[in-house]
């Protein structure tokens, strides 16, 4: 493509309309003048396969031209969202053997798609060649019927990129993994000897673990299946591509590799690097209203995207009822959309750089459990107030005023967090659950970001790019990683480590010197002991840096060999070690902070905290004094322009200070908000004021 794409031009702003079963025809022509009219620049719809061939090459595309119609009248672009995983009735009678099989051996059947009220769900398993040659025959039909269509602006491909943790085990799929095992170990099966303790005589005896356990076979089983998941991924780009090379490909995910990721197949780094721009369903009824969750998801999607443009692909400006995310939790928290909440949620999006945003549905579903769900409109298409916060935000955004904004990006992050996904595999075969991994990494964020440092995470292709790295919940860590670290801190990184560092490696056997493969020597310290019982360790304490913190899940116990003690437990033990290594340097915390400030979100472990970003010389880029604010700066050709969100359901009054070489001038302007909300200032500081649930947007000169 030699120019930019149309849909990565200013600043998108759209909505998925068309499920099929809804909205109404009669509505179709009112509601895009609407939103035409109230400042919407795109639409996505579910092509889904289903719908469309209701009978073998018999294909019902009405409904899909008029939609692509319409856009091109009223000068909207068309997101064509393929939907393979909704199959044709026919298709599961045709093969029924190629239906998804779960790990007791039963068989899935067409099942109600609770998004669209439509069958086909979840469709069959894409492992069996006929059923991938006849979702490829559909394909094929979809994209060349629509890609020279002015109203196409580019396609959506894998739903949310993910996949049931309970499918699947056909024999498809078991030989797909016999051949993922011979290219990662090579042609003699012996090999599973040593690395799973199986002993196979030949290739065709290895079947998928049904059950987890801490055991190689059960690592291998959780790591094919997210690689199989995103070759599948990729077939869908290279066929579409293939016949299309004029729009961008996208696809969008549910920020959720640091909680469900291997358990689910979910690796957002994997997706993003398949298409042309990455993307995250993130709705605060299922998540929760806490910022720091929008915030995590948005910098995670971020990092993962690595310099691609990334979307917020589906944020909600509706209520969710009845289901069970908001069974027992109070009515703000996500469960109801006030204009407020809209106007928050998309400015929190915004400052962590998106490049567009969609709203999950533009009027709501009249079928099925998410009745009246998460749309601006309402039933029958009518403007609310809830559209006209909508409609604000989308005009805004599309004024010229604001294109040098848009053409910043969020500033780089003073430090990382590394993400393993063979460590999150760690908690998901010993402990049974996805909660280890999920509450030390999120809780490591967690606790910088209200500290007003903004993390990103990072993957071992990336950790050269960064100097100060943090390592949550290491305990399962492959030698891959462990050379790498070795070899990073050698030329000058600096690196934090929670407890028991390759304590176990990836084929899931225990070093006998700990921390293993050769971190002893990197961290200056060996393991005295060791205890795990992370059920009686939520409140195990130590001090460093003159702060008393909470750990969790494990207590290792320590001893420096050329390291030097910088904390310590309650026994007196050692429970940190700093240690100079190389260029570098080290430091290795016996349990897990990132899991004591989930849990706890205490001052003295935010304090510890604070103390390791003054020991590795981390600043904040832009702080409020006021905790209820958050700040995010974003860096630009011409200027630089600092977001300040207030989160909270007051108004707040503030100092807010920029740090570096940056600061404050006559030339800074406000872009969202008046100007009666900022003192104006020539220092590093300057005073705010933000209403609740709003923020202000300042273009800081150079």
């Amino acid at each position: 493509m030699n120019e930019k794409p149309a849909i990565y031009q200013g600043f998108p702003y759209g909505a998925v309309y068309f499920r099929k079963t809804n909205p109404p025809a009669a509505d179709w022509e009112r509601d895009y003048a609407v939103a035409r009219e109230d400042g919407f620049t795109s639409f996505r719809h579910w092509f889904m396969w289903a719908g469309i061939e209701v009978a073998p090459g018999e294909f019902e595309w009405d409904d899909y031209d008029r939609q692509l119609d319409l856009a091109a009248w009223n000068g909207l672009t068309t997101i064509i969202a393929e939907h393979v995983t909704i199959a044709p009735e026919w298709l599961f009678l045709t093969y029924p053997d190629s239906r998804y099989e779960r790990r007791d051996g039963s068989k899935i059947d067409s099942q109600m798609q609770v998004s669209s009220s439509i069958g086909g769900t979840p469709g069959l398993c894409l492992d069996n060649d006929d059923v991938r040659a006849a979702a490829g025959r559909f394909l094929t039909e979809l994209v060349t019927r629509y890609r020279n269509h002015p109203g196409t602006g580019g396609y959506d491909v894998w739903n949310e990129t993910n996949i049931d943790p309970d499918v699947c085990y056909c024999p498809a799929t078991q030989a797909h993994f016999r051949e993922w095992l011979r290219k990662r170990y090579g042609d003699d099966v012996s090999i599973l000897r040593t690395r799973w303790g199986r002993y196979y005589s030949a290739w065709e005896q290895v079947q998928a673990p049904r059950t987890l356990g801490l055991y190689g076979q059960s690592i291998d089983w959780l790591l094919f299946r997210r690689d199989r998941a995103h070759e599948l991924l990729r077939w869908r780009v290279q066929l579409i591509r293939s016949l299309d090379q004029d729009h961008p490909i996208t696809a969008h995910g549910v920020a959720g590799t640091l909680g469900f990721g291997i358990e689910k197949g979910i690796d957002d780094w994997m997706a993003a690097a398949e298409v042309d721009s990455f993307g995250f369903t993130f709705v605060a009824s299922r998540r929760s209203d806490r910022r720091w969750k929008q915030a995590l998801a948005v910098e995670l999607v971020r990092s993962a995207s690595d310099g691609k443009p990334f979307w917020h692909s589906e944020m909600q400006a509706g209520p969710l009822w009845l289901q069970p995310q908001v069974v027992g939790r109070p009515l703000d928290d996500g469960r109801v959309s006030t204009p407020d909440d809209i106007r928050y949620w998309n400015l929190m999006s915004m400052a962590g750089g998106v490049n567009g945003i969609y709203h999950l549905r533009w009027r709501p579903l009249i079928d099925g459990p998410l009745f009246q769900a998460f749309g601006a409109y309402d039933l029958d298409g009518s403007r609310t107030d809830r559209s006209r916060q909508v409609s604000a935000i989308a005009r805004w955004a599309a004024e010229t005023e604001q294109q040098q904004l848009w053409a910043a990006r969020a500033a780089p992050a003073p430090l990382s967090l590394l993400f393993v996904p063979e460590s999150q595999a760690y908690g998901l075969i010993a402990r049974h659950s996805r909660k280890p991994y999920e509450r030390a990494i999120s809780g490591a964020w967690r606790a910088l970001y209200d500290l007003s440092v903004v993390a990103d995470l990072r993957k071992l292709h990336q950790l050269a790019g960064t100097e100060v790295a943090y390592l949550p919940c290491p305990t399962l860590l492959p030698d891959e990683w462990a050379r790498a670290l070795i070899e990073w801190v050698r030329a000058g990184g600096t690196l934090i480590s929670e407890a028991t560092p390759a304590w176990f490696n990836d084929h899931a056997h225990a070093a006998t010197r700990r921390p293993g493969a050769g971190l002893d020597e990197l961290f200056g310290a060996t393991e005295f002991d060791v205890e795990f019982t992370p059920e009686i360790l939520d409140d195990v304490q130590f001090r460093s840096g003159g702060h008393r913190a909470y750990g969790g899940e494990i207590r290792q116990r320590l001893t420096p060999t050329t390291g030097v003690p910088t904390g310590w437990y309650d026994d007196g033990s050692v429970a940190v070690v700093d240690h100079e290594f190389g260029a570098g340097r080290t430091r290795l915390i016996g349990t897990m902070p990132g899991t004591g400030y989930s849990t706890h979100q205490d001052s003295g472990t935010r304090g510890f905290y604070q103390s390791v970003l003054d020991w590795a010389g981390v600043r904040p880029q832009a702080r409020a004094h006021d905790d209820r604010l958050v700040t995010r700066l974003h860096v630009g050709d011409a200027a630089d322009f600092l977001w300040v969100i207030n989160s909270s359901r007051e108004d707040v009054e503030s100092m807010v200070e920029l740090f570096g070489e940056r600061s404050f001038n006559k030339e800074m302007r406000v872009l969202w908000g008046s100007s009666d909300q900022l003192e104006l200032s020539e220092t590093d500081t300057t005073r705010v004021r933000i209403p609740a649930r709003d923020g202000l947007v300042i273009r800081i000169g150079r």
